[in-house]
């Protein structure tokens, strides 16, 4: 049996998915962008501030489900320029603990939605 998860906090499904689903204890979050979900808007002031839009959409989705950055086991990462790699993990390495951080891949890509430079899907596991 799965649990469809949405939150008004993160920014809606734009096509036939949403936002999060929870199956067998284990919660499969989509791709988050930097879009605001109060204005619908990106926010693409700078790569930290979409990488903390990014990391805000995530964390909405996640509570709603009952959960924290704690819970995530797996985050895929995907930017558009690796050069951006470092500033990237300055503001993601704020969202966790290095002990018990999540596994990660971070792979660059030709282009994302909307042509922002991050996008971020997680896996997160129930308590």
């Amino acid at each position: 049996m799965k649990t469809i998860v949405n939150t008004p906090n993160a920014p809606s499904p734009v096509g036939p998915y949403n936002q999060a689903v929870l199956a067998g204890g284990i919660l499969y979050c989509s791709g988050q962008i930097a879009l605001d979900p109060a204005t619908g808007e990106l926010v693409m002031d700078s790569i930290e501030a979409e990488t903390h839009q990014v990391m805000k959409n995530i964390k909405a989705v996640l509570a709603q489900a009952g959960l924290t950055f704690e819970d995530i086991v797996k985050c895929s990462v995907f930017v558009s320029d690796m050069n951006d790699y470092a500033r990237i993990n300055a503001v993601y390495s704020e969202y966790f603990n290095d002990d018990t951080a999540p596994a990660r891949e971070l792979v660059e890509v030709a282009n994302l939605p909307k042509f922002v430079n991050i996008e971020i899907s997680v896996i997160a596991a129930a308590r």
